[in-house]
């Protein structure tokens, strides 16, 4: 039977997955976590707002009642496309695995633009793990802060310095605004939370640059509102532990204390992409993306597909749509092909963006239509629980929702040491490897 191998159960891979579902094809699934991830959500799992089961279902539990199909927990480290066989890793042990079609789905991760010396004290926000260790750096900052005896010594701890003004960075900044104003109250003795500093940093000179300037200007106004420091026209030139040096075009060099920095101005192709590229004679954008064919397969390789974030076609952006239907395009030209029928190009439907500010508050561009405040946060909240994967991760969601944005109340404040500093503790030791 002709097997199919999908690296990667993000939204491209596991919607190629289901697409598969009654094909004549054996379909294996590669990830090397055993979950399926909803990527958007992430900033709400670190501002203790949903639980990480609630964004993170097993993939085999997901796939359970698809027969053709199994789950093989590992990373792929090499890929001989000659005999059509991947390399993969699984806890230090190398196997095999023959594939006839291959689908790569790996995603993006974090880009530094050069300087991925910051990432040791300005985390990203693209697994699980990063969100955990962010949640332990935001809560851990308020209790440290209560440690402090002075307010000098406190406000450090108490400034989150944010870099990027994108959707992700825009959403946790109304997080944590809102988490200092309201979820906090009266939880300290020592400090007002609400006196906390959150800084949203920008190159640019706008928030959310792929948006309508309508809405740009809006959703400025209501981070601001909320008590955001916007700064834009500003470049990060250095990141240590106590804080960031910056730079704006017109001003001088200054620095910020902030004991927390997060990290989410920019993506780059997940490491796979560059090494399936090598082997397979393809090229990749500046992004680490692999550019591929009208149908998302490389050239002179029909067998093999890329694509979600790690595609670069016709400039088409890293959404969660475009990797969705690039997905299905992927299993279904596999289908066409094993017809006997010609393959299609691929052809994106652009459902719209959304981004959430905070409660009661959310941008929604569709086409011509652009929706803000309360109405663009109902169909926020629409659209992401219809796109959950599970009926029990929708019912949890809406109950942590409820809590959160009709009370005052964090369900997920739960923190531990592991959390923030195994990052820090795993480079430490890569370092000493190397």
């Amino acid at each position: 039977m002709h097997r199919v191998v999908i690296v990667g159960c993000g939204f491209a891979g596991l919607v190629a997955a289901k697409t598969l579902r009654g094909a004549p094809v054996e379909v294996v699934v590669v990830d090397r976590t055993n979950h399926h991830l909803f990527q958007p959500l992430l900033y709400q799992v670190a501002t203790g707002v949903l639980s990480e089961g609630d964004i993170a279902p097993p993939i085999r539990d997901v796939l359970r009642h698809q027969r053709n199909a199994r789950v093989v927990l590992g990373e792929v480290t090499d890929v001989n496309v000659k005999d059509r066989r991947l390399t993969i890793d699984t806890l230090g042990e190398a196997t095999t695995l023959p594939y006839d079609s291959l689908i790569v789905a790996t995603g993006a991760s974090q880009s530094y633009f050069g300087h991925d010396e910051y990432a040791r004290h300005a985390p990203g926000m693209k697994s699980i793990d990063d969100a955990l260790e962010l949640r332990g750096r935001i809560f851990g900052a308020f209790e440290i802060a209560e440690l402090e005896p002075g307010d000098a010594a406190r406000e450090p701890w108490l400034t989150f310095a944010i870099v990027g003004a994108g959707p992700t960075g825009v959403e946790l900044a109304g997080q944590i605004a809102e988490l200092s104003r309201r979820a906090l109250r009266a939880n300290f003795r020592r400090f007002d939370p609400k006196t906390a500093r959150i800084v949203l940093l920008e190159a640019l000179d706008t928030v959310l640059p792929a948006y309508p300037e309508r809405l740009r200007r809006a959703r400025r106004r209501d981070l601001e509102r909320l008590g955001v420091e916007v700064r834009l026209g500003t470049r990060v030139t250095g990141v240590d532990d106590t804080g960031l040096d910056v730079a704006s075009g017109e001003g001088d060099p200054s620095r910020i204390e902030a004991r927390t920095k997060i990290w989410a101005a920019g993506v780059q192709g997940s490491p796979l992409g560059r090494l399936l590229a090598d082997r397979a004679a393809a090229t990749v954008d500046r992004a680490g993306r692999v550019e591929v064919q009208p149908d998302c397969s490389l050239p002179g390789h029909p067998e093999l597909f890329v694509v979600g974030d790690l595609m670069a076609l016709n400039g088409l952006p890293g959404l969660a749509e475009v990797a969705m239907q690039s997905g299905h395009h992927a299993a279904e030209t596999i289908v066409r092909r094993l017809r006997g029928r010609e393959p299609k190009p691929f052809r994106y439907i652009d459902l719209g963006t959304m981004a959430t500010i905070a409660r009661f508050r959310a941008v929604v561009s569709i086409g011509r239509l652009q929706i803000t405040g309360f109405a663009g946060w109902l169909m926020w909240l629409v659209v992401h629980l219809a796109f959950l994967t599970g009926f029990k991760n929708r019912i949890s969601a809406v109950a942590s929702w409820a809590v959160a944005f009709l009370g005052r109340g964090r369900r997920q404040r739960t923190i531990t040491k592991q959390q923030v500093l195994a990052r820090t503790g795993l480079l430490a030791r890569s370092a000493l490897d190397v």
